[in-house]
């Protein structure tokens, strides 16, 4: 039988760099990497089947969006060590109108919403308060990303009801819209990434979605070590390891989350595509992974 530290499900092209960033740091710990892709799929499966290959830790980042990798997860969940961000889990985390409530419930600050239910499940619903939201707001479904039938500025109750038939399985999320308040000539719109107890706080421009990590001297001077407690808890509450969060300062002085739980996030280097991640935080997401494998590794052999 072939033992590999770390498996990675991968489907996306714009992953190729991150894919090879990952190999770099386990080469460097001395790890072995088993690719999983829709080309090796298949071998893989039977593989794995038939106790030809074995891998202790886990990574998807295929199956949100393609149920051919289902098979993979369903011996990760049976054989695996570890797994990075379990679907069980995952799939949770997925859903904004229930991470908004568990938010609410927790105490942390999120924009004035409603939940709709699904157009399947109530064809005809009266009219919310819409004057709650203000002059517009935002219309989401529960599940999805990548802005995937997000209607940013709404206006009337109209509008929902057009949306909520285009996913009419899913519930949607109608979230008032939030103006960030301005440090030093910048929005206060944020990104914070989340992996296995680091976090990565940057500032994220919400037009050109371009990141850029917030120094020590401004999570001082502007009073930002919120970002870091607020993506603690949303891991206490998610329970993943890597995930991102957007979270804005509002002019009153409430770091108010906007999206709730990206998963997976968003890998692409910063130095190949310019709304890309920093390389920096990349290669210490990839580091990470590998240590993570590399620890339950050692786990395993000590407690075998």
């Amino acid at each position: 039988m072939q033992n590999y530290d770390i498996c990675l499900a991968w489907n996306w092209e714009h992953d190729t760099d991150f894919v090879q960033v990952l190999e770099s740091s386990c080469q460097s710990q001395r790890l072995s990497l088993l690719q999983i892709t829709p080309s090796t799929l298949n071998a893989a499966v039977e593989s794995l089947a038939a106790g030809q290959i074995n891998f202790t830790c886990f990574l998807d980042r295929a199956s949100d969006v393609d149920e051919r990798f289902l098979p993979i997860l369903e011996w990760a969940a049976r054989k695996s060590k570890y797994w990075i961000n379990p679907y069980r889990l995952a799939r949770r985390a997925w859903d904004k109108a229930l991470m908004d409530q568990k938010f609410q419930y927790a105490g942390l600050s999120t924009p004035i919403s409603f939940v709709i239910p699904a157009y399947g499940d109530e064809p005809f619903i009266r009219p919310v308060d819409l004057e709650k939201l203000g002059d517009c707001f935002a219309i989401k479904p529960a599940h999805g990303g990548g802005g995937q039938g997000v209607v940013v500025q709404a206006t009337c109750w109209d509008q929902v009801l057009a949306a909520r038939q285009e996913y009419p399985a899913d519930r949607y999320l109608l979230q008032a819209h939030i103006i960030p308040d301005q440090l030093d000539s910048r929005p206060a719109w944020f990104r914070v990434i989340y992996c296995d107890g680091d976090i990565f706080p940057c500032w994220w421009h919400p037009k050109t979605h371009i990141y850029t990590p917030i120094t020590e001297s401004e999570e001082r001077l502007y009073g930002l070590g919120a970002l870091r407690t607020i993506a603690a808890a949303i891991h206490e509450i998610s329970c993943l390891t890597l995930f991102s969060t957007e979270i804005a300062l509002t002019p009153d002085a409430r770091f108010t989350i906007i999206d709730h739980v990206n998963d997976p996030i968003d890998l692409r280097l910063q130095s190949k595509t310019p709304d890309g991640i920093p390389d920096d935080i990349v290669k210490a997401i990839a580091n990470k992974m590998a240590s993570l494998a590399r620890a339950y590794e050692h786990f395993t052999q000590d407690n075998g």
